[in-house]
């Protein structure tokens, strides 16, 4: 897969199919529109192009800091690759750009730069200034300018729409099987591990700590969570802790990473996480001894979801 900065870099000159979005999450509903594009697109032997944003338009256009986004810029890289996409253009999105007219959009950039031979779009999206324009308006503009537009209806699971508020909203109540799902691939984390004080070393569960660089990335609900990551090539199962250590009298709130039969120095390496299901919640206990206790009740749970859950045996994207 290609990776282009700005629209203004992008110089293909053979026809495209592309769709347009945010994308923050890659869920099923997003999912279906890729697989589409990828599958007509090859057919037809054109290049299958995404065109993403960032920052969210919501950071710009409402300067709303406080949105945290499913996946960062480096994950979303990730799983478009594994999809099969030609190319990735991540535009930066400003108040600028955000001016476009709707014709203005059209022209000078789906049809000129992006040469597209069709679009495949989600039924509800809307573009232009002032997000004027709907679906409705690309669909009178294709004969014009010689593009087709397939609208792609709302993607369900158990008969609700999927959308990435939704699945926002599900992480901060901690609810990851409900989260899975609605992705159609387990929730990830990509961090750098970076060294604690050495406590759940005396107590023979050593954890990494997990660093994220993106402050904007979401995060689960406080709590104990059973995992699996991915570290120098191989994945091991394991068990992580997201919260403030109360036992400990911790003041920030940090994400530990306890791996079952891993004893290999790790510190300054890059970890991909995923996460499967809440165990139960932080809870402080009356001395560090009863941490140990409820540390191998919580192992012995995580060892037996791993078994008895299917996902485990692969990781989808």
């Amino acid at each position: 897969m290609k990776l282009i900065k700005g629209i203004n870099n992008y110089k293909e000159i053979k026809k495209c199919f592309l769709t347009i979005g945010t994308f923050d999450g890659i869920h099923q509903g997003h999912q279906k529109i890729i697989k589409n594009l990828v599958s007509e697109a090859s057919k037809k032997k054109l290049l299958s192009v995404v065109l993403t944003f960032f920052p969210h338009p919501r950071m710009v256009l409402q300067k709303d800091i406080s949105i945290k986004l499913i996946d960062t810029v480096d994950e979303k890289i990730l799983i478009f690759k594994k999809m099969g996409v030609d190319i990735l253009v991540i535009h930066p999105f400003t108040i600028s750009f955000s001016k476009l007219g709707p014709i203005e959009f059209t022209q000078d950039i789906l049809v000129k730069i992006f040469k597209i031979h069709k679009l495949f779009i989600g039924f509800d999206h809307r573009f232009g200034k002032n997000r004027e324009a709907s679906v409705d308006d690309l669909v009178k503009f294709g004969p014009k300018y010689n593009f087709k537009v397939e609208k792609i209806q709302a993607f369900e699971i158990d008969k609700i729409n999927i959308s990435s508020t939704k699945i926002r909203n599900e992480l901060i109540k901690g609810n990851i099987e409900i989260v899975n799902k609605f992705l159609g691939r387990p929730f990830t984390l990509i961090g750098e591990i970076k060294k604690g004080k050495g406590v759940g070393r005396k107590i023979n569960f050593p954890t990494a700590n997990l660093e994220i660089k993106e402050n904007y990335k979401i995060l689960p609900k406080k709590g104990v969570y059973v995992i699996k990551s991915k570290i120098i090539g191989e994945y091991f199962l394991g068990m992580m802790n997201i919260g403030n250590r109360p036992t400990l009298n911790g003041k920030h709130q940090t994400i530990e990473i306890h791996l079952f039969n891993f004893n290999k120095d790790i510190y300054g390496f890059n970890i991909q996480i995923f996460i499967f299901q809440k165990i139960r919640e932080e809870i402080k206990f009356s001395s560090i001894n009863d941490l140990k206790k409820q540390l191998k009740k919580d192992k012995i749970k995580c060892i037996d979801i791993s078994k008895r859950t299917q996902n485990f045996k692969s990781i989808p994207l």
